[in-house]
């Protein structure tokens, strides 16, 4: 019996065990196309609002300084120095540390001018990011506990409050092999992967802020093989009404990628993520991610994503031009248009002659080729997850939350207060590593 030959085929032939995931090599250049400033001006038209602002090493370097100083909101406090020698401007004063203490905008005056004109442009508010992270993990020091930004200090706080810009500084190209390698790599060279340095061309990108952005239809795409494999909510919590859009939004979300990305993203392997708002006729591109472990797979795991098998996008039939029987029958099939039967069993022989005649093998193919589309489902135990923390690995250090806990916080007085008890914590501790290092000596 074939049936019989295959199943003793398939024991005596069963794959070894995976002892890491089996991921493509990553490389700089797969890394440098998934930065903002290089497939924003790809997909202009079909992303929200931005400008970006090339970064001089000054600024750089100020991201990169420990400690939190913020410069002055007012134009009228900046006062360039003055040599009174000879009566003329001087940018290389002995005093210009001095006054780097007082406004550390003296060293990238050129961009926080720059920033203040962007922000007025996109209407008064903004979001901020750099090449490929949002500083999400920071809204905790906001005084609107989000990404909204009004000044360029709000920017800075946010900025040098945050562990993802950290990465995107520091941690860009880890794990990264040389652009010509073709296989897998061992540790040691992965090891060995560049480290960004100031000749990466970082930006600044502000965006102009949405305040009606509805987190429930933000969707995140993985790709391989340049075809749309399977897609998910960015948002960890249950929307009742996902479900009844989920063969709309997956119809119009592969429509985008097939017309927007498809063939234009010069990687075969990438993940990208959408924002579909009401009427739910445009797609937006938000962002595009690497095809790496360090990208967050969401509702699924990077061992699923990897394993899943080819789709065949050739024959991918627009959901709406199945009828509700073919979708019944589709469910049943592949469990791929469902949120809550828990089936993935082939119909019966009987079942399966009675429907003959509601679906053809030629569709009952084609439901096999859709991306599985995963939304949080009601009766998921993590699906309310509103008292949980987001980014709960990035929580405030001890010190920071007594310094919090020292004044009042609320309002923009009380965020230059906060950040004034904060500079006293940093001064305290060097003093006290001083006085260690000078015991030590003595010792």
């Amino acid at each position: 019996m074939p049936g019989a030959d295959v199943a003793i085929s398939s024991r005596s032939s069963s794959p070894e065990p995976l002892t890491r995931l089996p991921f493509p090599p990553v490389t700089k250049a797969h890394i440098l196309h998934c930065s903002y400033h290089y497939w924003h001006p790809l997909y202009r038209g079909a992303t929200p609002k931005a400008r970006l602002i090339p970064l001089t090493p000054s600024f750089l370097s100020y991201l990169r300084e420990d400690g939190i100083v913020l410069p002055s909101d007012n134009d009228s406090d900046y006062q360039p120095s003055i040599d009174t020698d000879s009566g003329i401007f001087s940018a290389e004063d002995d005093s210009e540390d001095e006054e780097a203490l007082l406004d550390p905008s003296v060293h990238f005056r050129d961009i926080h001018l720059k920033i203040k004109e962007t922000i007025a442009e996109l209407g008064g508010k903004v979001t901020p990011k750099l090449n490929w992270s949002a500083p999400k993990d920071a809204t905790w020091i906001a005084a609107t506990n989000s990404m909204e930004c009004r000044t360029p200090s709000d920017i800075y706080l946010l900025l040098k409050s945050s562990d993802f810009i950290t990465h995107d500084l520091e941690h860009a190209f880890d794990d990264c092999v040389e652009d010509n390698c073709q296989e897998h790599p061992d540790t040691s060279t992965q090891n060995s992967a560049p480290h960004p340095t100031d000749n990466t061309p970082y930006h600044l990108i502000l965006r102009k802020y949405l305040p009606n952005l509805n987190p429930a239809l933000e969707f995140r795409c993985f790709v391989r093989n340049r075809t749309l494999l399977c897609l998910c909510q960015r948002d960890l919590n249950h929307f009742a009404f996902l479900s009844a859009m989920r063969d709309q939004l997956r119809s119009r979300i592969q429509s985008f990628f097939d017309e927007k990305l498809r063939n234009t993203f010069p990687d075969e392997n990438f993940v990208f993520d959408v924002y579909v708002p009401e009427p739910h006729t445009r797609v937006w591109l938000i962002d595009i991610n690497p095809w790496a472990p360090r990208t967050d797979p969401l509702l699924f795991s990077w061992l699923e994503i990897l394993t899943l098998p080819d789709l065949d996008s050739s024959d991918v039939l627009d959901v709406a031009d199945l009828t509700i029987q073919d979708r019944h029958h589709g469910r049943q099939v592949s469990n791929l248009m469902s949120d809550d039967t828990a089936t993935t069993e082939l119909p019966s022989t009987s079942s399966s002659s009675s429907s003959s005649s509601s679906i053809s093998d030629s569709q009952s193919s084609t439901l096999l080729s859709l991306p599985e589309f995963r939304l949080v489902a009601k009766d998921d135990p993590e699906a309310y997850s509103f008292n949980t923390p987001r980014y709960s690995a990035h929580k405030l250090p001890r010190d920071v939350v007594d310094a919090a806990a020292n004044g009042d916080v609320e309002g923009e007085g009380g965020l230059r207060e906060f950040v004034g008890v904060w500079k006293d914590v940093l001064a305290r501790r060097r003093r006290d590593e001083d006085e260690e290092g000078g015991d030590s000596d003595e010792g």
